[in-house]
């Protein structure tokens, strides 16, 4: 399953979302991997550390590499599987982010590269489960995921603001459903960052589903162990297995399951 964690508005937790779910996944077995598209390369400093940069061996390629290949014909030019890189952990693997990125963004816009990533992961074998994050605008490299996604998860952190860019965001999925990928599920809604005491959030939440929108039974609540997540750059189920929070993603991937 290709999955695609999605929002424009930035700060509702995309890179944390797709990290610990595909550590979950692949603690319970599934062969996993990580593409990180945004440029801050959170993901990446997530799964690798913080100076993932300074680890580049020889022969060790990001997307930078894998999207500037496409850009011009070479022999022996970076694949995709070229730049998957090991975790640590069992089953977990990463494609990192590189921040040279956006300089190639207008060269892959006029030529056109905008389903490379998606032909490229129908070559990619291996992998029982694919988290892709993105940055937090709908740019070529959002739209690139988006056209190679099957499924499409949109974080949602419970306020008014997020509730409207939330619209123009399934308006989007739309456009992108009907131009470049009709098999794209909007495959639910995650909310993150959930107070259960507080009026408002259960107002929101009780409203989307009323309107028939996919919002996702477990719910992520608000935890300094995700930023004691982030300062380790370990994923909350081996950082700490048994807390709310890592439980909470557990449930998550559970529902996923169950589609």
């Amino acid at each position: 399953m290709k999955r695609v964690v999605f929002n424009q508005k930035g700060g509702v937790g995309k890179s944390s979302i797709a990290v610990n779910l595909a550590a979950v996944a692949a603690q319970q077995g599934r062969r996993t991997l990580v593409i990180d598209l945004d440029t801050q390369g959170n993901a990446s400093h997530y799964l690798l550390g913080h100076d993932y940069l300074q680890q580049e061996e020889e022969g060790r390629h990001s997307l930078f590499d894998f999207f500037e290949s496409t850009l011009s014909f070479r022999l022996h030019a970076p694949t995709l599987d070229s730049c998957v890189w090991p975790t640590g952990y069992d089953n977990l693997f990463v494609v990192p982010a590189h921040p040279e990125l956006p300089s190639l963004q207008s060269k892959l816009e006029a030529k056109h590269k905008i389903y490379k990533l998606r032909d490229a992961l129908n070559d990619l074998s291996g992998f029982d489960e694919i988290f892709i994050d993105t940055p937090p605008a709908l740019n070529f490299f959002s739209l690139s995921a988006l056209v190679a996604a099957e499924g499409c998860l949109v974080p949602f952190d419970c306020d008014q603001f997020a509730r409207q860019a939330l619209y123009t965001l399934l308006d989007n999925l739309q456009e992108t459903r009907a131009d470049h990928n009709p098999q794209l599920a909007l495959e639910g809604i995650v909310v993150n960052q959930f107070a259960p005491r507080a009026s408002l959030p259960k107002k929101l939440v009780a409203e989307l589903k009323g309107e028939g929108l996919p919002v996702l039974e477990t719910t992520l609540p608000s935890s300094v162990m995700m930023r004691e997540s982030h300062q380790s750059a370990v994923p909350l189920v081996h950082l700490a297995p048994k807390h709310k929070l890592t439980q909470a993603f557990v449930g998550l991937w559970q529902d996923l399951q169950q589609g």
